[in-house]
């Protein structure tokens, strides 16, 4: 960076150490107002000034802070419902999921119907061509033994006797 730019970076990080100190300085006068009430903080031992600038890092990204460790931060678990929502909500997630079971259902049932109808369409159209085939029944196997690997290729087994059926 240029020597503009530091010095530019270097006034932004003054302003804010500034405003850090007001904040911090409202904060220990409110704290003693709470201590007077009884209240009392909860301070960190490994905890230093969190506001404190540390320094520019060796990164040169001087907008990053100090990570805090989850370990370390408060947290509340907050208003619990009480037991009419509690029961209402129960109810509730009972009947979507009803529903839903239900969709699935229904969508799982048009998907059998179509698969089904799509055999017997399969089936159907197999039957036909079966119907409508030009058969020439060879008597003389002799035949198949002058005929061509081209020919012989075309030539499939049938059952002819379809009045048994």
């Amino acid at each position: 960076m240029s020597v503009d730019s530091d010095s530019k970076v270097l006034s932004i990080l003054e302003n804010i150490k500034n405003k850090a100190v007001q904040i911090s300085d409202e904060k220990s006068v409110s704290a003693k107002n709470d201590q007077e009430t009884n209240t009392t903080l909860i301070t960190k031992k490994g905890d230093k000034n969190s506001n404190e600038v540390r320094g520019k890092p060796k990164s040169g990204r001087f907008w990053k802070s100090k990570k805090e460790r989850f370990l370390s931060i408060v947290k509340t678990k907050g208003i619990k419902p009480d037991f009419q929502k509690k029961t209402a909500l129960r109810l509730e997630l009972k009947r979507t999921k009803e529903l839903s079971k239900q969709i699935i259902e229904q969508i799982k049932e048009k998907q059998q119907v179509r698969k089904e109808r799509r055999r017997e369409n399969i089936k159907r159209a197999e039957e036909n061509k079966r119907k409508s085939e030009i058969v020439q029944v060879i008597t003389n196997t002799a035949k198949l033994k002058r005929m061509k690997k081209k020919q012989l290729r075309f030539i499939e087994k049938r059952d002819t006797n379809t009045s048994n059926k």
